[in-house]
């Protein structure tokens, strides 16, 4: 039977392979669903830039609270819009594949909202407000004294804020973490 000719070499593809923790079949499969988010702009341009507003249809970032923080952390042009290399890199990211240490990196980034490379109080408030958008009755006083919680937990030097280091001690403490951090192709 015909086969559907790539349009990546295989050098491109080997290239991908070891940069990512996909296989060359999982790459291509990644690709058919970066080109059926835009068939009309990927369908001849492997290099194709999509608008963020375009990549959050896929279906597990649409429903995603983080969203458009996980576009733009992954964006090579820091904009949120994503090329199939920026795509191909989330999504290995968030597979299962990909080891604890290299999902807490990239979630300490999405959560760290004004990119100071801290998550203070600023950036835990939004993290909340994200997680509990649909729950009315938490209230100023209640996201405070959640924010308080937390840093007194995780906050090891008392500096008001999580560093990588205190977050990535949590994320080792959380159990459910690495099954929680993916994204499925």
């Amino acid at each position: 039977m015909g086969q559907v000719k790539s349009q990546f070499t295989e050098d491109e593809l080997q290239d991908y392979e070891d940069l990512t923790y996909f296989t060359k079949k999982e790459i291509l499969y990644a690709h058919k669903k970066f080109k059926n988010l835009a068939p009309e702009k990927v369908g001849h341009n492997k290099n194709a830039k999509l608008a963020m507003s375009k990549v959050l249809e896929y279906p597990e970032l649409k429903a995603n609270p983080f969203g458009d923080r996980i576009c733009k952390v992954f964006s090579s042009s820091n904009d949120g819009d994503i090329t199939f290399e920026d795509f191909l890199d989330m999504m290995s990211v968030f597979s299962d594949a990909a080891p604890k240490s290299v999902k807490a990196e990239h979630a300490f980034r999405i959560y760290d909202f004004d990119g100071d490379d801290m998550i203070g109080r600023n950036d835990l408030k939004q993290v909340i407000q994200r997680l509990v958008a649909y729950n009315s009755d938490l209230g100023h006083n209640d996201i405070d004294q959640l924010i308080n919680n937390i840093l007194e937990e995780a906050d090891l030097d008392d500096d008001g804020a999580l560093s990588f280091a205190e977050f990535e001690h949590i994320i080792d403490k959380s159990s459910d973490f690495i099954n929680s951090f993916r994204i499925r192709l």
